[in-house]
């Protein structure tokens, strides 16, 4: 299945984006770091915004 990302934003090295899956909003935070594997997904933008605020890379 292919989502379609919308209302993307960079935050340092994470970006976070809004999908829509099974009729339902959901949100994404993921970083873009070499060798960093961080990626998860949330009921509310907030969260994943927070989560990208608070990321720290392991790489």
């Amino acid at each position: 299945m292919h989502r379609r990302f919308r209302n993307v934003r960079r935050i340092g090295p994470v970006n976070v984006a809004s999908y829509l899956d099974r009729g339902k909003n959901r949100h994404l935070a993921a970083c873009t770091a070499p060798r960093c594997d961080f990626s998860a997904e949330y009921d509310s933008r907030a969260a994943a915004e927070l989560a990208a605020r608070t990321h720290r890379c392991s790489a």
